[in-house]
């Protein structure tokens, strides 16, 4: 069969793509080498943090604005809750020179995507920060960023419910099968499989880390690392009614290097926060999995410990996770630099999820109409040094 669009790769941009083509053609297939939604990639860990003003740059923020959007239209098609707002409070020093992704000044940047694009904030000082939330410890002089429309998506149940609607406007998933190569055509691309030879106009490769094989003849694999990560849960030993969606916001302490997300999991399920390590660059296939004691020690004694109150030294679970980063932190959305009618959309830098939605429909209007209403350029090949 001549599909329209084949999607290679089912995870955040993957399946919001495949929905977004599904909703103008039924002429279009999925493959993933797992069973998405899966824990070997980078889309999930029970919760992602979704917020409006970007401090990563005000690009970034038409592509979250439109994902809410997105994100309540799935669920009134799918009655299924994917986004609960719990507000976001983004706290640090007032003339920080800490870094997120290579780029300075992120609460300056928040303010600014705050007051151009109309989002709801407060700014809190440190007596009201305490006040207002006691599950912290504060440094002299932090200031807050309190943005109420703040919270967290359930990344699983993302993935699931666009690949369902998807297949329910008759979109083809193959799961369990990989990709082994693909090559240009008069009319578009060939796709071979360990199962199987497709045919498209456009192949589209949000495939994550394992993006790096598609790019290999290309200086541009040189542009993008993949990191392993690790993300905890830690015993809830205060006062359990303090830490629940209703009281606790998403929170991301960027001075300090923790960020982390309110408990959903009942008493005995445990605070998720994590941090970010950039040390040494690995690979899907063969990064560690496994989560040593030590690790797991010296995130509590580093980061939990000395910045949240009321959790304990215990870990309930943890997972590991892949950044597929760039040097800046944007993401890259474009054509394949050799091949013509191939699209691709990976790096989502450890930010991704929150803009996977819009990305999924930016991806989809290049694939059947050849332009989209979205400013890319930040996200273009020509937007990196190689």
């Amino acid at each position: 069969m001549h599909y329209d669009a084949i999607v290679i790769g089912l995870g955040a941009m993957g399946s919001a793509t495949l929905y977004q083509l599904s909703k103008q053609t039924p002429h279009i297939l999925g493959i993933d080498q797992f069973d998405p939604p899966h824990t070997l990639g980078s889309t999930h860990g029970d919760t992602r943090i979704t917020r409006q003003a970007i401090c990563e740059g005000l690009h970034f923020v038409p592509l979250t604005l439109r994902s809410y959007q997105i994100w309540r239209e799935l669920e009134t098609q799918s009655g299924q809750d994917l986004l609960t707002i719990t507000g976001g409070l983004f706290v640090g020093q007032p003339h920080s020179t800490v870094q997120t992704r290579n780029k300075p000044g992120w609460l300056t940047t928040t303010l600014q995507a705050a007051e151009q694009f109309g989002i709801a904030h407060r700014l809190l000082d440190t007596d009201t920060l305490r006040q207002e939330f006691p599950q912290f410890r504060y440094a002299p002089n932090d200031i807050g960023y309190y943005e109420p429309e703040a919270g967290f998506l359930h990344p699983e149940w993302c993935i699931r419910v666009q690949l369902e609607q998807a297949r329910k406007a008759g979109a083809s998933i193959h799961t369990h099968e990989r990709m082994i190569a693909f090559q240009p055509t008069a009319s578009g691309v060939t796709v071979q499989t360990n199962k199987g030879q497709y045919q498209a106009r456009k192949l589209i490769l949000t495939t994550g880390a394992w993006v790096l094989e598609s790019l290999r003849p290309t200086p541009f694999r040189n542009v993008l690392r993949v990191y392993r990560q690790v993300l905890y849960w830690f015993s809830i030993d205060g006062d359990y009614k303090l830490y629940t969606p209703d009281k606790m916001p998403i929170f991301i302490l960027n001075d300090r290097g923790i960020y982390g997300f309110p408990a959903i999991n009942g008493p005995t399920g445990g605070l998720k926060v994590a941090t970010e390590t950039y040390e040494s660059p690995t690979a899907p296939d063969t990064v560690n999995r496994s989560i040593s004691q030590a690790e797991t020690q010296r995130m509590y004694t580093q980061f939990v410990d000395p910045n949240l109150q009321g959790i304990g030294p215990t870990c309930v679970k943890s997972v590991v996770c892949l950044y597929t980063m760039t040097p800046n932190g944007d993401f890259i959305i474009d054509q394949h630099p050799d091949y013509a009618h191939v699209l691709l959309a990976s790096a989502c830098s450890g930010h991704g999820f929150k803009h996977s939605a819009a990305v999924g429909q930016i991806l989809a209007e290049l694939a059947l109409a050849g332009k989209t209403e979205f400013d890319i350029s930040s996200f273009r090949f020509s937007a990196f040094s190689v």
